[in-house]
């Protein structure tokens, strides 16, 4: 089942991991300290606080911000120099942002291939360069193009 990275429902993923996991209702009410029906409105909620995300991930051992972080790689345009204030760097880490994993590679060319997108529809929308998009094509041999 492809991921829709656009429209991202977060309780909806935790759900299916737990099932996969079969982790206990009651194991997970007591990291959270609640009752079932707690669990099943968390279920429910498109987003979520990053401390209980956070929890989550590390109860599930699944990066559940490794989802939001596919989002900005294919949504957010690239990052551009702040001309105002040259010199002055930021104190917080800084990323890459065309780091491009396997799921994500997967999620695109499933687009060309199913005629989804065409290449240019791709390239214009996602940034990828054409040389990177036409190696992961040669690469994992995707014969619509």
């Amino acid at each position: 089942m492809p991921i829709n990275y656009k429209n991202i429902h977060i309780g909806t993923f935790i759900e299916t991991r737990v099932s996969e996991c079969n982790i206990k209702v009651s194991r997970i009410c007591n990291l959270f300290d609640c009752i079932e029906k707690d669990v099943e409105e968390m279920y429910k909620q498109k987003d979520m606080d990053t401390g209980i995300l956070l929890k989550w991930s590390k109860l599930l051992k699944y990066d559940f911000f490794r989802i939001y972080t596919q989002h900005l790689v294919l949504f957010s345009p690239p990052a551009l120099p702040d001309k105002k204030e040259p010199d002055q760097k930021s104190k917080l880490p800084q990323f890459r942002k065309n780091i491009y994993t396997k799921v994500m590679i997967d999620f695109i060319l499933e687009l060309i291939s199913t005629e989804q997108k065409t290449i240019r529809q791709v390239i214009d929308e996602y940034k990828i360069p054409k040389t990177t998009l036409y190696k992961w094509i040669s690469k994992y041999k995707i014969d619509k193009i």
